[in-house]
């Protein structure tokens, strides 16, 4: 899995990097065939956010997270691309059941 960690308005610093790589590492747990992130850590005004795309086999997913603080943009963010993940791993499960039931059934 590729990982790129940006900034934009903002000094990405290495805590910064290294903790935002930590956290979407977890996606790799729960689904082997992602073939790259790309995270964005931003600032606007005061609100802090982070946004990231994930290519995945069979859809890319998109989240984003806004807080006033970018740790916790950083959290919210994973959490929501871990449920995704998930659904989308669950949707691939159930299309591979749904076909060999078919498949079996036909006989």
């Amino acid at each position: 899995m590729q990982l790129s960690v940006t900034g934009h308005h903002i000094d990405l610093t290495d805590a910064l990097r290294k903790y935002a790589e930590e956290k979407i590492k977890r996606i790799e747990r729960h689904f082997d065939h992602v073939t790259n992130v790309h995270v964005i850590l931003s600032t606007e005004r005061h609100q802090q956010k982070a946004e990231a795309t994930v290519h995945a086999s069979g859809a890319d997913v998109f989240a984003y997270a806004v807080d006033d603080d970018m740790y916790a943009a950083i959290d919210a963010l994973a959490d929501k691309l871990d449920r995704q993940i998930l659904k989308h791993k669950e949707k691939l499960h159930n299309r591979r059941a749904g076909n060999a039931k078919a498949a079996g059934g036909a006989e």
